[in-house]
């Protein structure tokens, strides 16, 4: 009868005792975590980054055109926003950015000039929908940014 009593078996209080491998248990639940999280931040900043590189590239344009003739340097000005320059020579400061997603706008009641991209497709590293296989998933998202300034030559 006494053998068939496991709470005070030798075998149970060594059982009970040992600690090994708790670690690696509890490594195998954390670990998945802490690489998404980590994933997580670093696709945050690398849209913030490329979000702010937009909206710089968007002001460097509208403060280019307002010091010049409305109307006459408008693919100058889609160039240095897409390029940095308005030779429009060179890689352009966002990867997949083009001139053709540069819009310039001129407002002669209010005298202002209007620099924008429009549809600037963000794809992130960690792309779920692609990982997976299902497009309905995707974390791809338009990035629109907009700067407005007043004309200084009329």
């Amino acid at each position: 009868m006494r053998a068939l009593n496991f709470r005070n078996s030798k075998l149970n209080r060594i059982f009970l005792r040992d600690e090994r491998g708790t670690q690696l248990v509890e490594l195998a639940i954390v670990l998945p975590l802490v690489l998404i999280l980590f994933g997580a931040i670093a696709e945050f900043g690398r849209f913030f980054y490329t979000y702010s590189t937009l909206s710089k590239a968007t002001r460097a344009g509208a403060r280019y055109l307002v010091s010049q003739v409305p109307g006459t340097k408008d693919g100058s000005a889609k160039n240095l926003v897409v390029y940095g320059s308005t030779t429009g020579a060179g890689t352009p400061i966002v990867g997949g950015f083009d001139p053709a997603k540069v819009q310039v706008t001129y407002s002669a009641a209010a005298k202002t000039t209007t620099v924008s991209i429009q549809n600037f497709n963000y794809v992130p590293l960690f792309d779920l929908g692609k990982l997976i296989k299902q497009p309905s998933l995707s974390l791809s998202v338009n990035v629109n940014a907009r700067t407005t300034m007043r004309q200084m030559v009329q």
